[in-house]
């Protein structure tokens, strides 16, 4: 089998059974890059996986890009980010046809609950095993730790990045090494106001404006959505606006296919197609040019150092988001709920004991979801 098709291959089904969140699939593809087909080692996973948060973008995805490129060149790239797009573009086109003419997706708060305590277990597990490369020395064990304490004082996650970054770039000019010109990736611009009309092309603008800028998660993108579509042009309502971002989450691959969904409410399937492209699309430009520089400067000593604080504060913002995430799963509403909980204990075992796929889980206690709290 051709290295292109096989990438084609692997993340048409990851598209397509990669469920709960970035960090989750994020998890997911270590597994299968690292342990089980063995095409990139920790350490090169874990510095992907770091330079992703220096550019705008989903970051799940412009991991795929990067393993793609790994695999196979620019044109891996192309095909491993289509890919993986494509299934979850599919479904969430189906789901927000049936959300255009039924006005309403009971089912997503139950699939939520039930894959909720499954996420949570395979991002501490993944956690758990990128911790050795991730905290190797004191440099960035401290850095980790102060990332931290700036994640619960509620600095923003790209501040910390960049400033990261920073911290890198000092301590690898003051270290007798030969110097290293590396550039640090900002792309931040206001996304502006004007009178917009509600086209397939007005769509396709809007997005791409946003997929310029925009960092972090699908809660991040939530808060750009409503600033643009809610507040400033009147496109969709709150309602609507918080069922994408529900649909994003309970359907497999990358959270901003929740752009396909607004885009079908606000133009039909070319508004949806061109939502897509518009959130996407500078994802695939961005990465090609990080990759570029990654290809450079790798095994310079002083870009070792800098990935690895970069790599040290995005272990930190991981662990601080899957603790939120861990406290609001098992104690919604300051409860308790033991349901939860045990779906988490279940769910840690047959991973720490299996080496049965994580995307079963998902699947089976999403249908645990639909039969308890449906």
């Amino acid at each position: 089998m051709s290295s292109l098709l096989e990438i084609a291959l692997i993340f048409l089904r990851l598209g397509a059974t990669a469920f709960g969140g970035p960090l989750t699939i994020i998890a997911q593809m270590r597994s299968e890059f690292v342990d089980k087909r063995h095409w990139l080692s920790d350490q090169e996973f874990l510095d992907l996986n770091g330079a992703v948060n220096l550019i705008p973008g989903p970051n799940s995805t412009e991991l795929a890009m990067h393993i793609g490129h790994k695999r196979g060149g620019n044109a891996g790239l192309w095909i491993a980010g289509a890919c993986f797009i494509f299934p979850a573009m599919v479904i969430v086109l189906i789901l927000a046809e049936l959300y255009h003419r039924y006005g309403t997706l009971p089912a997503s708060k139950a699939i939520l609950w039930g894959v909720s305590p499954v996420v949570v277990a395979i991002v501490v597990q993944a956690l758990w095993k990128f911790a050795p490369n991730a905290l190797k020395s004191r440099l960035t064990q401290g850095l980790a730790l102060l990332s931290l304490i700036g994640a619960v004082f509620g600095f923003s996650e790209i501040g910390l990045i960049l400033l990261a970054g920073l911290v890198g770039i000092i301590v690898a000019r003051i270290r007798p090494i030969k110097p290293l010109q590396m550039p640090i990736f900002l792309v931040a611009a206001p996304l502006g106001t004007t009178l917009i009309p509600a086209t397939a092309a007005g769509v396709f603008w809007v997005f791409l404006k946003i997929g310029c800028v925009v960092y972090g998660s699908g809660y991040v993108l939530l808060a750009y959505l409503r600033s643009e579509l809610v507040e400033n042009l009147g496109w969709i309502s709150d309602r609507t606006l918080l069922d994408a971002i529900a649909v994003g989450q309970v359907t497999p691959g990358p959270v901003f296919t929740t752009a396909t969904f607004v885009g079908y409410q606000i133009a039909g399937c070319w508004g949806a197609l061109a939502a897509t492209l518009g959130i996407f699309g500078p994802s695939f430009l961005f990465v090609g040019l990080l990759a570029s520089v990654l290809n450079k400067y790798a095994g310079h000593p002083k870009a070792r150092i800098f990935l690895d604080c970069v790599n040290a504060t995005s272990f930190a913002l991981m662990a601080f988001v899957t603790f939120q995430l861990a406290k609001n799963t098992v104690f919604p509403d300051a409860r308790f709920d033991w349901l939860a909980f045990a779906i988490f204990a279940i769910s840690s075992a047959v991973l720490l004991k299996t080496k049965l796929n994580s995307a079963v889980l998902l699947l089976l206690f999403s249908g645990v979801g639909l039969l308890l709290k449906d």
